[in-house]
């Protein structure tokens, strides 16, 4: 019990320490919601041309353009999670202060994410969802069953999510400055989680790769929960089996980097 009380005081405190950043939640709705316009506009066109691509219809991929701009942040898809801060700590050796705590690391920084990535979805990514909605015919089921069942792949897309990028971070316990390895991982991230376009678009094998790998259960896989085209049990089944294997692989590799820290500058 007094661990839960920890890790919530944790996901608690860093919800918090992004809500004070509240020039910087304006300026990210503000470019989610441009990018966001951009997007609906190219996608309308492409669906004129091409209805029903990827079995959606105009609404359905309108819907699914603002929730990739809710997404964007609140999974770091394109980076901004606690991975940046864990990797400078690693460089300058401060996680050694980490390692002393009475706490897991690994939890420690999956709670800290949590608590970032629910002020995302609520702070910065809402906001140009409803805007969008109001703006432009979207899809959007009636039964509250769907959103509850919505709600719950983004949970675990947030584990997902988390689980890549922690193993990311720990990279840099062996190269010191992961920065590298951080941007192919947004590159591989913004391309394989649907953020450019739907992952049912893609044709032949590329779409069969795509669809299989852990980036999918971020965007694509909550967002078929809520346009109707994916049944949420096998989804969830799907996204869980990659956050346990993600976290375990983080678990291991974290078991290795701390039996062989390199304290940098100091």
């Amino acid at each position: 019990m007094g661990a839960g009380r920890l890790y919530a005081a944790v996901a608690t405190g860093g919800f918090r320490r992004y809500a004070t950043y509240r020039a910087a939640t304006a300026a990210g709705v503000f470019t989610n919601t441009v990018f966001g316009l951009i997007l609906v506009y190219t996608y309308r066109a492409l669906w004129d041309a091409r209805p029903h691509l990827g079995g959606y219809d105009q609404p359905q991929a309108v819907t699914y353009v603002w929730l990739g701009q809710a997404f964007l942040s609140t999974l770091a898809i394109g980076g901004g999670g606690v991975e940046d801060e864990l990797m400078e700590r690693i460089r300058t050796g401060d996680v050694a202060i980490d390692l002393y705590r009475p706490a897991d690391l690994q939890l420690w920084w999956l709670a800290a994410d949590l608590g970032r990535a629910f002020f995302q979805l609520l702070g910065r990514g809402l906001v140009p969802f409803v805007f969008g909605a109001l703006c432009f015919p979207v899809y959007l089921p009636a039964d509250a069953g769907t959103w509850v069942a919505f709600l719950v792949a983004v949970v675990l897309a947030m584990l997902v999510g988390f689980g890549i990028r922690y193993l990311v971070a720990l990279s840099a316990f062996w190269l010191l400055d992961g920065a590298g390895v951080a941007q192919m991982a947004w590159l591989l991230g913004v391309f394989c989680s649907g953020m450019l376009l739907p992952l049912n678009v893609f044709p032949g094998a590329l779409g069969d790769v795509v669809r299989v790998l852990p980036w999918s259960s971020l965007l694509q896989g909550p967002a078929d929960i809520l346009l109707g085209h994916a049944d949420p049990l096998p989804t969830y089944l799907f996204q869980a089996a990659w956050a346990v294997a993600l976290l375990g692989a983080g678990r291991l590799v974290q078991s290795a980097a701390t039996r062989r820290v390199v304290v940098q500058g100091g």
